[in-house]
């Protein structure tokens, strides 16, 4: 356990993280991820808001679609990355433990008279169910609660209601680890008894299902290229150089945008790249250097990693890094220094593990 944005958070459970990670990628995993902040917009004049507030288009959703963007500062750097989902009457936007109150106070200090920003974290609670069977075990134990069939009849990037065990629950069929399955979101007082439920129901219909802790959740979004923020994205850096250029939308306003422009006309000081290392375990702040040419005891430094870690399901040392333009090229070997030592590295396509959705 450690303490993690005001919660006490399991970093791994007594089979490990590495095999937390395998049991996700082969059966299913079940995620305790309530610290995550969920706020909801509604009243007059929300959609013009949302619409401005986050990068990503989202005008053009309908009631039940989720889509994944940016909240940006006026200076085109990422506050957060968020998931926003479209509800009948509101908007669900699911942001980062330790960005809740800022990012609060972000919407709350732009929102129109007449729009409501609630902060329904508290009453709340959050459960990922991922991995290839997860679906299978959600229809084993819930309906849509508009009686239109199993969960699985929800398609990726959509949400609705679900009954699980009796528990009514918001389900959207999103994630964080490159695997199938959703979310919950649900009263908090259920948390214990839904949690309990699909730990106990998976392994009596012959479904593989355990608990997985934070770091198993970091190696599996790493290897499915997903960002996390802090390292890939964060207050220091822009979309542009994070290769998150997909998630924003110059057709519209947003807050940002006109800085990304600006970004965007001149060659970008650095690239996130990700890079497999030979030889030793990377670990965020490990510098980045090129090649040592003759007669030289080390290369010139040309960045840092971002984020890096054993990978369990390519078998292989990997991080990402922000590195200068001219050594971003797929192929480029590098060197990482680990523990004072140079170690060889070359520059991968991203990401490791192609995510199921994707396939």
């Amino acid at each position: 356990m450690a303490p993690f944005a005001g919660y006490e958070m399991p970093i791994s459970y007594p089979t490990g993280a590495v095999e937390e990670h395998l049991t996700c990628r082969r059966s299913v995993g079940l995620f305790d991820i309530d610290h995550m902040g969920q706020v909801e917009v509604s009243g007059g004049g929300a959609d013009e808001f949302v619409s401005g507030l986050v990068s990503a288009r989202v005008e053009d959703m309908l009631s039940g679609e989720a889509r994944y963007a940016l909240l940006l500062d006026e200076a085109g750097l990422v506050l957060d990355d968020l998931f926003v989902y479209r509800l009948p009457d509101s908007w669900w936007i699911v942001v980062n433990a330790s960005n809740r109150d800022s990012d609060l106070a972000w919407m709350r200090g732009r929102a129109p008279k007449g729009a409501a920003v609630l902060d329904r974290s508290d009453e709340t609670y959050m459960i990922a169910v991922q991995g290839p069977r997860a679906m299978e075990l959600l229809d084993a134990v819930g309906r849509r609660a508009d009686g239109g069939g199993p969960a699985s009849t929800f398609q990726r990037f959509t949400a609705g209601e679900l009954v699980v065990g009796g528990t009514k629950a918001l389900f959207g069929r999103t994630g964080y680890t490159g695997e199938d399955g959703g979310e919950l979101f649900f009263p908090a007082e259920r948390a214990l008894e839904l949690w309990e439920l699909l730990l106990d129901e998976g392994p009596k219909r012959g479904i593989e299902t355990a608990p997985i802790g934070l770091a198993a959740r970091d190696s599996l979004r790493f290897e499915a290229g997903m960002p996390l923020h802090g390292h890939e994205i964060g207050r220091t850096i822009n979309p542009i150089e994070a290769g998150c250029k997909w998630a924003c939308d110059f057709a519209k306003d947003f807050v940002g945008k006109s800085a990304l422009q600006s970004i965007l006309a001149a060659p970008p000081a650095r690239r996130l790249v990700g890079l497999e290392v030979m030889g030793g375990v990377p670990r965020e702040g490990c510098e980045v250097f090129a090649p040592a040419q003759a007669g030289a005891a080390q290369g010139n430094k040309v960045g840092a990693c971002v984020a890096g870690m054993f990978c369990p399901s390519v078998k292989k040392y990997a991080a990402n890094a922000f590195v200068s333009p001219d050594r971003a090229g797929i192929g480029t070997a590098l060197e990482v220094s680990i523990h004072g030592k140079n170690r060889p590295a070359v520059v991968v396509k991203k990401p490791l593990y192609l995510p199921a959705y994707r396939r």
